[in-house]
């Protein structure tokens, strides 16, 4: 029982709480924005079962904060209406960690195909 509740304990101390802002490429906020954090790989050798990926939507100023969650690497994805969709992979080693995310406009969708000639 001891052994239990000094895993939990550590468990407990190893998480990060992440603080996200998302703005676009004028440095406005992204309201609604979907964002996606999932826990890729952990920073212990003591592995306990827990949730691996949270979804959540960023207020009207573009801000979202996750619970704590596990530390070690996580990939961060962001899904908005009108902007190219957003992902990297975070190495979480603190308490808080602040993440500033920029979302670009989509890019012009070229074709290889010609128009097709009109008779």
């Amino acid at each position: 029982m001891l052994l239990y509740l000094t895993a939990l304990s550590l468990a407990a101390a190893d998480t990060t709480r992440i603080h996200i802002h998302v703005v676009n490429d004028l440095g406005k906020p992204v309201g609604n924005a979907e964002v996606i954090v999932k826990f890729i790989q952990g920073r212990n050798l003591v592995r306990i079962k827990k949730k691996e990926s949270w979804e959540l939507r960023t207020t009207q100023e573009g801000t979202v904060s996750t619970p704590g969650i596990p530390q070690g690497k996580v990939l961060i994805q962001i899904n908005a209406k009108n902007y190219q969709t957003f992902g990297q992979t975070y190495d979480l080693l603190e308490d808080e960690k602040t993440v500033e995310i920029q979302l670009l406009p989509p890019q012009p969708q070229y074709t290889s195909d010609p128009a097709p000639s009109k008779k």
